[in-house]
């Protein structure tokens, strides 16, 4: 793609959608934090089932650590690979408390150095809680990036850093939500729905997809 091509790509994408956002459901950094570690290798429907249960309960780092971890487990046990998320929910936790006055931090040092918090869960935090203009390359994002000849790469990091550099600043902000949203929904791993595509015209995918 060219970079005329990707800015009409986000132009087209903007007009649809102007105000992007995550589907995860949280109402304060630290349950952003909790969502998005929750939601590695599972589905946002299913982590957002079980944290409308748990952010009643437990909103805080004390009222999670209070919890307990088989009491912490009983809340996200539908979750995949509960129990390593529920130990490492408790270990952020206190280091939350320990280190950051109960806060989550905007620094990514910090947010990496948290147990569960990788690259792509700190560019979460750092885009939807502090406005940052990171790029979080999920699965979607990945495929997307590649598929589309907007940002080909072999590592979600390589195709992280091109996305950073080939995207324009006026839509950097935003454009995590909607690679999401447009890989999730149309342009997806198996069959992608070309045919509905608004942005089918940009892309460099050659095997454009017929309508059924």
């Amino acid at each position: 793609m060219t970079r005329d091509q990707i800015r009409a790509f986000f132009a087209t994408l903007q007009a649809a959608n102007p105000t992007p956002v995550t589907e995860l459901e949280y109402s304060s950094v630290f349950e952003l934090l909790v969502a998005v570690l929750l939601s590695a290798q599972a589905t946002d429907v299913s982590v957002n089932k079980a944290t409308r249960q748990l952010f009643a309960i437990a909103n805080t780092p004390q009222k999670m650590l209070d919890l307990g971890l088989e009491g912490l487990e009983s809340y996200i046990k539908t979750i995949g690979l509960y129990h390593s998320k529920a130990r490492h929910l408790m270990q952020t936790c206190r280091l939350l408390l320990e280190r950051h006055h109960g806060l989550v931090p905007r620094d990514r040092a910090a947010l990496e150095a948290l147990p569960g918090v990788g690259r792509k869960t700190a560019n979460v935090v750092l885009n939807c809680a502090f406005g940052e203009p990171t790029m979080a390359v999920d699965t979607h994002i990945f495929r997307l990036a590649n598929r589309t000849g907007m940002a080909p790469g072999k590592t979600p990091l390589e195709v992280e850093m091109k996305l950073l550099q080939r995207i324009p600043k006026e839509y950097l902000t935003d454009a995590h939500h909607w690679l999401i949203l447009h890989g999730r929904y149309v342009c997806l791993g198996r069959a992608p729905k070309c045919w509905q595509c608004s942005v089918a015209r940009y892309c460099d995918f050659k095997d454009k997809t017929p309508a059924p």
